[in-house]
């Protein structure tokens, strides 16, 4: 996988991330009856990842970073449609889990991947540094626009319209690369 098609995955991504986060979180809320409800929802992703990240290592030295991240947006494509139609908050347990493990998938990759570039050691924070200017920006220009697309939607339609950016993602990962020929 080419470092530029990471980065335009990654910032179709964390777009997509920032932008569901803060209305997923009135979703559990509406849902839930207590604070412990919350707490226990959160504490599921939380573990989740903790224990996923003891495999998700091996699996992306022995199958490759760019598998994990098909996983990934393939899997947060499809849990993203599911989420609309909760309606219990054992559903949103679930859904926190799911979220553990791709979440950890996602963030483990990310690293292995910026890990596997090769820089020169001493320009290595610059090009991090780089790499999270250019995936923030997207992701603070999603969440603007999300903003004022949610006066004219539902909530609900966010989160479709959000998964079809995690398909379109998983697309890009998946089609080989467009190759130019020189004349």
């Amino acid at each position: 996988m080419t470092y530029p098609l990471f980065l335009r995955v990654q910032s179709i991504v964390l777009m997509s991330s920032s932008i569901i986060f803060p209305f997923y979180l009135l979703l559990i809320r509406e849902l839930g009856d207590s604070y412990a409800q919350f707490g226990l929802a959160y504490g599921l992703f939380t573990v989740t990842s903790a224990f996923a990240y003891l495999a998700i290592g091996r699996f992306s030295d022995r199958f490759g970073d760019r598998v994990l991240l098909v996983v990934h947006t393939l899997g947060m494509a499809l849990l993203l449609l599911y989420i609309p139609v909760v309606t219990a908050i054992s559903h949103v347990y679930f859904i926190q889990i799911a979220m553990g493990l791709l979440g950890a998938i996602q963030k483990n990759t990310e690293k292995t991947v910026l890990a596997r570039q090769e820089i020169a050691t001493t320009v290595v924070g610059r090009h991090i540094g780089g790499y999270h200017f250019k995936t923030s920006l997207w992701s603070a220009g999603g969440i603007i626009v999300a903003g004022y697309l949610i006066d004219f939607l539902t909530i609900g339609s966010l989160f479709y319209i959000i998964s079809v950016c995690y398909f379109y993602a998983t697309l890009r990962l998946l089609l080989p690369p467009a190759t130019t020929q020189k004349k």
